[in-house]
């Protein structure tokens, strides 16, 4: 992308310079306090609390030298592991500000916000509404907003905290920073220093071929970035969803009640969108932001692509009624987001006098009140599966995940002949003890459960073989359908060949209507 056609996009980077310290919230204890970690065959600060840094202390002192300098330092082991969750935790909470949001290593955040200030009542609302979050979550917080990410990032960690840069005066900002801003190898600033140059804007001033020649090409991608002469993405930890409503509340709810009407007006604006791109959605996600932080998300799944406000409206109510663990309001619910994801086609459709559904749309709607009352997974659907074995015939799936692009037809059968299975079958088969003419032949009698049985009438056998290129095939199968004298229909198989060690038995595989 040339500079002369950069797009106007928007980051807002978001850094916590004491995570490591603040996430401790009052389980940390008074006075001058630290994390260490043993690196270089010695024990170093890795973080250190406001007041250690106002004594002097900072990261990568040795313990030793930190204790000489300051003797009543309090210091306790680093967990990063426990770094990484907070942080992605936080990846949740401050989704509200922007459904692209990305970590920012080390303890930070990049939000692209294009599009999401007029939220908030503009940029400065938008920076005052995260500084708000992050004083309510304990945790200290420099941001900065500019163009491209670097040149957010920059300006958050190596300048003056709370800057947003207007549009087309990054290079201008970010050239008053120091060349630490850069990030570069310890070497190359090093490097840097020693030839005079002490800011970026020093660094810009020098042409860009004697800069690539010294520190290679990358170095040049990286400066235009930091200038905000070069266009780039985030790749957000969640892809966004191409249909959002967003609803931020004046006054936070501390009851669930009202939260009917606010879904209702949502579902309405996701809708309305979706129509206009002549589309429906197989799944709806609703995202409750409460004022501490706490993020619950409500997945809806249905059947058929839709777009239709009363019934997703009903589902949801009787999704939100059915949830494992009710919705908790805490201190406060101020922002709610509705999302429409897989969507597909859907032309508008003339509706009859009479509105009645029938069949299969008939159907869907009941698998989508029952989805949405037991869970997605509590209601399944057959689908028929490219095996000969009877057992692995069909296979069980998500009813609601079941769309006519997914509807693959069962083999046809002769409405005038009996059927070819029965609709019960045993897993695993049950074994019987037959008695028939000849060793080949059909059963006469047989024996299940303690009850003998005459056969009277038998139809077969179909041999089934087993899977070639399965490890446990299984062996050879015959199949006979029989009628006993009181008109019972079984479905029994002689599995392996006469001669054949083990040698072959008999199994009860299904019982006809």
């Amino acid at each position: 992308m040339t500079r002369d056609h950069l797009s106007n996009r928007r980051h807002l980077a978001v850094w916590f310079p004491l995570l490591p310290i603040d996430r401790l919230g009052s389980a940390r204890p008074e006075g001058p306090f630290c994390l260490i970690d043993r690196r270089a065959n010695a024990l170093r600060l890795v973080a250190v609390d406001a007041e250690g840094l106002k004594l002097g202390l900072a990261p990568d002192m040795t313990l030793a030298d930190a204790r000489a300098q300051v003797p009543q330092l309090d210091a306790w082991p680093h967990d990063p592991e426990a770094d990484r969750a907070f942080l992605g935790h936080m990846l949740e909470g401050f989704g509200r500000f922007s459904p692209m949001v990305a970590g920012d290593d080390p303890h930070g955040l990049m939000l692209d916000v294009t599009g999401c200030a007029h939220l908030f009542g503009g940029e400065a609302g938008l920076m005052q509404a995260v500084h708000a979050l992050a004083r309510r979550l304990g945790l200290e917080t420099r941001c900065a907003l500019a163009r491209t990410p670097q040149a957010a990032r920059a300006l958050a960690r190596f300048g003056r905290p709370g800057v947003i840069v207007a549009e087309g005066e990054d290079r201008a900002a970010v050239r008053r920073l120091p060349v630490a801003a850069l990030e570069l190898a310890p070497s190359d600033i090093q490097a840097l220093r020693r030839a005079g140059l002490k800011t970026i804007g020093d660094v810009d001033d020098r042409a860009r071929a004697s800069l690539a020649a010294r520190f290679g090409q990358d170095f040049s991608t990286r400066l235009d970035r930091v200038l905000g002469l070069e266009d780039a993405r985030i790749t957000p930890v969640r892809a966004p969803a191409p249909v959002v409503a967003d609803r931020l509340l004046m006054e936070p709810l501390t009851t669930t009640e009202p939260l009917e009407t606010v879904i209702v007006d949502l579902l309405a604006e996701v809708t309305a969108d979706l129509e206009t791109r002549l589309s429906g959605a197989r799944r709806f996600c609703l995202t409750v932001f409460r004022v501490d932080g706490h993020v619950r998300r409500i997945g809806l799944g249905v059947a058929r692509p839709t777009r239709d406000v009363r019934s997703l409206a009903r589902l949801f109510r009787e999704r939100l009624a059915a949830l494992t663990t009710p919705l908790d309001p805490g201190f406060g619910i101020d922002h709610l987001r509705m999302e429409a994801l897989d969507l597909q086609r859907l032309a508008p459709v003339q509706v009859d006098l009479d509105t009645t559904t029938e069949g299969a749309e008939a159907l869907d709607a009941l698998i989508d009140r029952l989805a949405a009352r037991l869970g997605s997974a509590a209601v399944s659907r057959l689908r028929p599966a490219n095996s000969h074995l009877p057992e692995q015939a069909s296979r069980q799936i998500p009813a609601a995940s079941c769309g006519e692009r997914d509807a693959t037809p069962w083999p046809e059968q002769d409405p005038q002949s009996p059927p070819l299975r029965p609709l019960h079958l045993f897993d695993p088969p049950q074994p019987v003890e037959v008695m028939s003419p000849v060793p080949d032949g059909p059963p006469v009698r047989f024996k299940w459960r303690r009850v003998t049985h005459r056969v009277v009438s038998a139809e077969g056998p179909e041999r089934i073989e087993g899977e070639w290129w399965r490890r446990t095939g299984g062996r050879v199968r015959d199949y006979y359908r029989v009628e006993d004298e009181e008109g019972r229909r079984f479905w029994l198989f002689r599995a392996g060949h006469f001669g054949e060690l083990p040698p072959p038995r008999w199994y009860v595989h299904g019982l006809f209507a």
